[in-house]
């Protein structure tokens, strides 16, 4: 006679999910915005620096879509939804500066940074709050800071004098 086991999984305590989410929810939405407009911004850069940033972007771009894939799979894994629709990135996500057409190179660095900025005060704020809800997921996010900040220090390089 065989036994067949099932093996079912643990259900998250609604509380930390719900926390969790409360902290990452703006993180992903932040990032997808950012997928968004760099994509935008790589189509369109211009000027003398432009094939450089132009591969930055796109390495920018890699960076938060897998970001906030981790992000948003944390949340799912703790029982929650995501909702990353381009309408809900639109209606929350932060103002961005990036130009509708072409930027010269220096204008479209700036408002990438200024962007990845506007994230960074998510992320610091989710790192700081979940510090009392889930320490993975606080882990998750502690991660997406150095890339974010290692893209920016990368694109901010191009502005320094």
């Amino acid at each position: 006679m065989t036994k067949n086991q099932t093996i079912s999984a643990t259900a998250a305590d609604p509380t930390v999910a719900a926390g969790t989410a409360q902290f990452l929810t703006p993180v992903v939405i932040g990032l997808q915005a950012l997928v968004v407009n760099g994509k935008q911004a790589h189509w369109n850069v211009r000027g003398t620096n432009f094939l450089s940033i132009h591969e930055l972007l796109d390495s920018v771009v890699d960076h938060a879509q897998a970001a906030s894939d981790e992000a948003a799979e944390r949340i799912v894994a703790l029982g929650l939804p995501v909702d990353a629709r381009l309408s809900t990135i639109a209606s929350k996500a932060p103002a961005s500066t990036i130009a509708a057409g072409f930027s010269q190179w220096d204008k479209t660095v700036a408002a990438i940074v200024a962007d990845i900025d506007a994230i960074l005060a998510d992320v610091q704020a989710a790192i700081d709050g979940l510090d009392e809800v889930d320490l993975t997921s606080q882990d998750v996010v502690i991660g997406i800071k150095a890339t974010l900040e290692k893209d920016r220090w990368f694109l901010s390089a191009h502005l320094a004098e």
